[in-house]
């Protein structure tokens, strides 16, 4: 009996959102990232940039208030919303929540740091926001997924199986309801309810930090502007990769995840051009 082949992500597997050129500023995705801590400044601007090289119109960074300084200190592209705390906790829940209505989508996660009174801010956002969401890093281990809805989880291996024990099941599909999984690898696995995808772009310059920062980033940024949970995915990992290879050619493996995100409009060029 022949073997049944595993579905490739190929170029042809993309598909971008349109811009109508009567738009204005907001029209083209409004991404809303929830993330950082005293200890983790960088991965919401990689993060925020990577959403806006994605497409969106306009990305706020919500962090707390020395953490969002920093950020606008980095870069005037990113807006930030300023909460007075040195790490996220409940007490921040509310206000984020009110503050997730104003968006398209949200991505939680992001250096948050795994703090008792953080990953209970975690569940008390993701059980209240309803808008679609992309969770990554810290976001991830706070979790069970049978709890969220309308989801793209980021994990890499490790993370996963934290997942996995979190949600007290082997097989992630019997759970998954309308939720999107990334596996992060060697290898990319993209899990829905009754598809998975594999992706071989990439390579091994991408353990260097950041680079799933990049990911999460262009995973809401294509969620923003389409709210296609699957497709946004499949974007996002395929792009992600697709520069990291892009970068070996020039760089061989002296890249980091900066050069990624400044190296997004050059791949998108020419995949239009192919």
């Amino acid at each position: 009996m022949e073997k049944e082949k595993k579905p490739i992500l190929t170029k042809e597997s993309l598909r971008f959102p349109n811009r109508k050129k009567s738009s204005h500023k907001g029209d083209n995705g409004r991404v809303l990232i929830v993330g950082g801590s005293e200890d983790y400044v960088g991965c919401l601007v990689l993060a925020g940039l990577a959403a806006l090289r994605s497409g969106a119109d306009w990305v706020t960074v919500a962090a707390p208030e020395k953490v969002a300084w920093a950020v606008n200190c980095y870069t005037p592209e990113l807006i930030t919303k300023k909460f007075d705390c040195g790490y996220f906790s409940g007490e921040q829940s509310k206000g984020i929540v009110e503050l997730s209505k104003e968006f398209d989508a949200v991505l939680i996660g992001n250096g948050l740091g795994l703090r008792d009174e953080t990953k209970a801010f975690v569940k008390d956002v993701v059980g209240s926001v309803r808008k679609p969401l992309v969770i990554d890093a810290e976001g991830v281990k706070a979790l069970r997924v049978q709890d969220v809805h309308n989801a793209i989880f980021t994990p890499h291996k490790r993370e996963f199986e934290v997942l996995l024990k979190n949600s007290k099941v082997k097989d992630v599909k019997d759970i998954i309801d309308n939720n999107i999984i990334v596996v992060k690898g060697a290898v990319d696995k993209i899990i829905s309810k009754d598809k998975v995808f594999y992706n071989k772009t990439g390579n091994e310059g991408m353990t260097k930090s950041g680079t799933g920062d990049v990911l999460a980033g262009l995973c809401v940024g294509f969620l923003a502007q389409s709210g296609n949970l699957l497709q946004s995915a499949v974007n996002a990992v395929y792009i992600n990769g697709a520069i990291g290879d892009l970068l070996k050619k020039k760089k061989g493996f002296a890249y980091i995840a900066g050069d990624m995100v400044n190296e997004i409009k050059e791949l998108r060029r020419l995949l239009q051009k192919s």
